[in-house]
């Protein structure tokens, strides 16, 4: 009986043709599997079962692909739905679903913190975090510049905590010792939650400490 040779790999009719939308789901199961280093065109089109050439005619390079990686996920962030809640509560809600995110996708995330284009105004994360310091009474030229301060405050503070540096440095030592002291063991996790809340209650305290905040006229 003759057996049916297979057609070389991309040359075979998909059952589901080639999507941008498609590319980049895979590409996001590639990165949160082995990172963004790892992907390479020619990976993502093996996954793909499709001949690399093909990709491009829906993505020009991979540069294309984390953007559209990057936005594919910035897309599952929700803000808050309770608009009439504390502006403090709405703040801190979003900072927690920022993290429960990047904790998602860490790998992505740590690449994408280092990017400036990473924010885009039209970010659901953005919008929400404006709007929520329109909410706390900042006058409107401040809160552009508190909302990136913010941003790079929760950044800054994921990206220690995806790489394992916050986890490391909240063993060290309060007194010098010397080279050869016991390394003290990694905190839990719900320790490195604590931290993370108390690094939002200084960001709370520091919007409601604002000097050019406008207060609600009695």
């Amino acid at each position: 009986m003759e057996t049916q040779k297979k057609a070389p790999r991309g040359t075979r009719k998909r059952d589901v043709p080639l999507t941008k939308d498609g590319i980049c789901a895979k590409a996001l199961e590639l990165i949160d599997a082995d990172g963004v280093d790892a992907l390479t065109m020619r990976k993502l089109a093996a996954a793909l079962d499709a001949n690399p050439m093909s990709l491009y005619h829906h993505v020009p390079n991979k540069d294309a692909v984390l953007r559209g990686v990057t936005e594919r996920v910035g897309s599952q962030f929700r803000t808050p739905e309770r608009e009439d809640a504390p502006w403090q509560d709405r703040l801190r809600q979003l900072a927690l679903d920022f993290r429960a995110l990047a904790h998602r996708h860490p790998k992505l995330m740590g690449y994408s913190f280092g990017r400036a284009d990473f924010v885009q105004p039209d970010d659901p994360f953005w919008r929400g975090l404006t709007d929520t310091l329109a909410a706390a009474e900042l006058p409107a030229e401040e809160v552009p510049r508190v909302a990136a301060t913010l941003r790079a405050v929760f950044t800054g503070l994921l990206v220690s905590e995806l790489t394992g540096a916050l986890q490391r440095w909240s063993t060290f030592p309060t007194t010098a010792t010397g080279p050869d002291r016991d390394e003290a063991p990694a905190p839990s996790h719900d320790v490195i939650d604590t931290m993370f809340n108390r690094a939002l209650d200084a960001a709370i305290a520091g919007v409601e400490n604002q000097p050019t905040r406008t207060r609600a006229k009695g």
